[in-house]
């Protein structure tokens, strides 16, 4: 299949722009030799056009047309077969068992979101009947529901090129809400992203949707997503990457004339806590499983553990002990760009002079090493540096004098996208002071099991509080996700005859409704 190095606007791959971008191959940072073109502002005009004139149709879509649309998209990128590995593969280094694992991931949540659509009570249809002989006022028929927000810009992320990138969680909720979006194509896998965009297109032909429902623009200045998000016809953004990027787009929305919902998920170093009972009885396999966790994906992931937190004893020191040998015998893989490959060696180098730290392992010379550092709770209060994320395969192992101290380290943590404990009974209700305290913390609270690996189901949080995300009501996997691109709406008095299926006393949708306090299918 060839790839073009455009925009697809309005079902056209087109590209008018003369400056041009290349990606480059992982494995060996070398130049792809397929041009991929700068967004004009003028094109971003025009996609963000064509998503606003398709929205007018496509939030009139049944969520029966809807579902068949997703599931459809899911069909064609499986149709891709294995041009998308190889592709994939060649702009960030993963192999093949991950990328096939994770187009699965893809499609397995297009798959979901279609069987919710298709149920359809997500709409949380809530009806308050009339009450014409209440005293001393009557009471007026109110009926709520939720509705599309309008065309939505999604940012795509380095480090999932399929799951979190144009069919990805954000692209999903959005056209599942009844959104149309306006994606923008990650500079680090182009040729990937216009595949799946390619896989988007057929499906918006077979399924007869509008043109417009799904807009992908490529750039790899950051013009061209500043212009995205301060598009007057952009009512809500979704993005996954950095703090600097997550918070510079937010910042750019709120300053609009018409300030608008920002989305963004903007990494965590994941605490985890490793309590006294647990290591006496399981430190060595603890040891092997969270050097395996930091390492998995080269520690690009946002569910990394980047810091875990122990009790000083003798358990404690063997514990550590272990997890250095454990990542001292991994072999580690490229990272998916240059850029991240800089930024997690700048970021370990400063951990590394940094008072209070002491380095445990050593790099290999011209080979990507694991890193694991160790400091103390004093320290890391007094110098916040040490507790910031580092991308990449390292992590940093805290010592607490007592308990005292670990619920004063967890008291001054900021927000993280998951804190984990691992512990024996006796440990958590011993420590049950801590699981209150984390739950202000985070938006996944994990008990004996590693963060890495997020299961994409109704019930998963992928958020938390800032500076984790912009909006800790929200979540970027899993069903709920939806609602980031939806806003409430009554009516009140409405005539049957107009109001919208799912509010018509007769259910004929026959969803799981709320009336006057009760839910149930009526």
């Amino acid at each position: 299949m060839d790839i073009t190095g455009k925009h697809l606007i309005a079902s056209e791959f087109v590209a008018f722009s003369r400056n041009t971008f290349n990606a480059s191959r992982a494995a060996d940072e070398s130049i792809i030799d397929i041009p991929f073109y700068e967004a004009t502002k003028a094109e971003i005009n025009a996609a963000c056009t064509a998503a606003a004139f398709a929205f007018d149709t496509y939030k009139t879509k049944s969520g029966i047309e809807i579902a068949k649309f997703l599931e459809t998209i899911a069909e064609e990128i499986v149709a891709l077969g294995d041009v998308l590995i190889e592709t994939a593969k060649a702009e960030t280094g993963l192999p093949d068992a991950r990328l096939n694992g994770e187009r699965g991931r893809t499609t397995g949540q297009l798959n979901l979101f279609a069987k919710m659509l298709r149920e359809g009570s997500w709409v949380n249809a809530i009806i308050d009947t009339a009450q014409p002989e209440r005293k001393p006022l009557p009471k007026v028929d109110i009926r709520m529901m939720q509705v599309p927000i309008g065309p939505v810009a999604v940012f795509g992320a380095s480090n999932f090129p399929f799951a979190f990138s144009v069919a990805g969680g954000d692209t999903v909720s959005a056209l599942a809400a009844g959104c149309t979006v306006v994606f923008k194509a990650h500079p680090a896998h182009p040729a990937t992203c216009e595949l799946v965009a390619t896989a988007i297109h057929k499906a918006i032909i077979k399924c007869d949707m509008p043109a417009g429902v799904f807009n992908m623009v490529q750039g790899a200045s950051h013009e061209t997503g500043a212009e995205l998000v301060t598009h007057p016809l952009i009512q809500a953004v979704g993005f996954t990457g950095s703090f600097k990027g997550g918070k510079a787009l937010y910042d750019l929305a709120t300053r609009r004339e018409q300030p608008i919902p920002v989305y963004a998920e903007m990494g965590s170093v994941n605490p985890v806590f490793f309590l006294p009972g647990i290591l006496k009885e399981k430190g060595d396999g603890l040891a092997k499983s969270l050097a395996e966790s930091v390492t998995l994906g080269v520690g690009q992931f946002c569910t990394n553990p980047g810091m875990f937190i122990v009790e000083q004893s003798k358990d404690a020191e063997a514990f550590v002990e272990k997890t250095r040998n454990e990542l001292a015998s991994i072999s580690v893989g490229p990272m998916l760009t240059s850029n991240i490959k800089n930024a997690f060696l700048s970021g370990v180098n400063k951990i590394k002079q940094t008072v209070g730290v002491n380095c445990l392992t050593n790099a290999v010379e011209g080979k990507l090493s694991p890193y694991l550092f160790t400091s103390n709770v004093a320290q890391v209060l007094a110098n916040e540096e040490i507790a910031e994320e580092v991308f990449g395969p390292s992590t940093v192992g805290v010592y607490a004098n007592n308990i005292e101290e670990v619920l004063e380290f967890a008291r001054k943590l900021k927000g993280h996208l998951t804190a984990t404990i691992f512990g024996t009974e006796e440990d958590l209700l011993k420590y049950r002071e801590l699981i209150h305290i984390l739950q202000e913390k985070v938006g996944r609270l994990i008990f004996n099991n590693f963060p890495t690996g997020v299961e994409v189901t109704h019930a998963m949080v992928h958020g938390g509080p800032y500076p984790a995300t912009t909006d800790s009501r929200s979540t970027s996997v899993g069903t709920t996700a939806i609602y980031r691109f939806t806003r409430p709406i009554c009516f009140q008095n409405c005539p049957e005859e107009l109001l919208p299926k799912v509010l018509k006393e007769s259910n004929p949708s026959g969803i799981i409704r709320t009336i006057n306090g009760i839910t149930a299918k009526h």
